[in-house]
């Protein structure tokens, strides 16, 4: 199944679940000044959560733009060497605004995950966890979906304060939050690393797939957990994650989506190897700019702008590594509108706006490095 293909069977699966599809929201957060970028599918829903908002529905699903490379959630320095980080990702998401909880919730995700009509995965590769506390999440997994003891986790605050659990999930400081149960998928014993909550869950082999929040709290600037109107959930599965389980490959830089734009850059880098650890910062790095720019991002000293300068600079930085004779970032925008404008139409609506501005700042990088090379010789 290829990415776009799977992106479009989870929408259509909640849907048939009574879920409204909603379109993904901006990468600019609007009117939340606690964030720098959407990093996830539940920002959009932010104030329905908290009851300061009514939807015409109570159920709904999304394939959200997400970016992680700036402020609280960054993942800059990691793209490129890793299997699994990137600075632009989309989340599939499924929410109940005060409509059915943890148990509809877990058995929507497991039905999707291993169902017939749907991606088919084997059982016995799945792992669970469920916050330590959460007594109702662990009878419904084990009672009710069976899932043998030996694959269920209890997770408590493991990260040196009340509620800083892996297991306990807020979207920053302050906001929406509650306990969650996540689904990991084992890759099997001829890959490193051990089951969550073990020593050596850092490694490969278990990997997060599917995160289901119950949200049950707003906590506030002070710490204080308040409880929200009506509980709730907000579901996240990374699609390049469960694109890579389903294709068989181990690295999300192996799928097809990524494969594609590899190839692009392979060929306007003049045939460099797909398998370069500095391609891959170009194939990531261009969905993100590309995307941040569509959304009236624009390269600038401050904020989300100096952010996007940074990315921009970081690719061609790799570019020129893999031996790039001038502007190279901007020609790819065309060979990612093709992969993803379909799904996401600004990016074909403004292509060649995106093209522009990354072509102008790619200039003035070479400007601003040429002009250090002449100082450093004058010394």
């Amino acid at each position: 199944m290829k990415t776009a293909e799977l992106r479009q069977a989870f929408l259509d699966y909640f849907k048939q679940q009574g879920h409204a599809i909603v379109s993904s929201s901006s990468l600019v957060p609007a009117d939340d000044p606690t964030l720098l970028f959407t990093n996830a599918g539940m920002n959009q829903f932010k104030d329905t959560f908290l009851g300061r908002e009514e939807r015409d529905y109570s159920r709904a699903t999304t394939s959200q733009k997400c970016v992680r490379a700036g402020g609280k959630h960054n993942d800059l320095e990691n793209v490129g060497y890793t299997a699994r980080h990137h600075t632009f990702f989309e989340m599939l998401g499924n929410f109940s605004f005060g409509d059915y909880f943890k148990r509809e919730a877990i058995n929507f995700a497991w039905t999707f995950l291993t169902g017939d009509q749907w991606l088919k995965l084997p059982t016995e590769k799945l792992w669970v966890t469920v916050y330590a506390e959460d007594d109702e999440a662990y009878e419904i997994w084990n009672k009710e979906i069976g899932v043998p003891a030996e694959r269920i986790v209890r997770i408590g605050d493991n990260k040196g304060a009340r509620h800083a659990s892996d297991n306990f999930w807020q979207m920053g400081d302050t906001g929406p939050c509650g306990p969650c149960t996540e689904i990991f998928f084992d890759h099997g014993p001829d890959v490193a690393g051990g089951p969550p909550g073990s020593p050596e869950e850092d490694g490969d082999r278990y990997i997060e797939i599917w995160n289901v929040v119950f949200m049950q709290y707003n906590r506030t600037a002070d710490g204080e957990m308040l409880k929200l109107p009506k509980p709730s959930v907000d579901t996240g599965m990374g699609l390049e994650r469960i694109t890579a389980v389903l294709q068989g490959v181990h690295s999300n830089y192996e799928i097809d989506l990524f494969q594609d734009l590899l190839k692009s850059a392979s060929d306007v880098l003049g045939g460099v190897a797909t398998t370069e650890a500095s391609l891959r910062v170009v194939a990531d790095h261009i969905r993100s700019c590309a995307f941040l720019i569509s959304d009236g991002v624009m390269p600038s000293n401050e904020g989300r702008g100096y952010v996007l300068r940074r990315i921009i600079r970081r690719a061609a930085r790799h570019g020129n590594k893999l031996g790039a004779e001038g502007p190279f970032f901007y020609k790819l925008v065309d060979a990612l509108a093709a992969e993803m404008g379909e799904a996401y139409p600004e990016l074909r609506e403004r292509q060649s706006q995106v093209e522009k501005a990354l072509l102008a700042e790619e200039e003035q990088f070479a400007k601003t490095l040429d002009q250090g090379m002449r100082i450093l010789e004058a010394d």
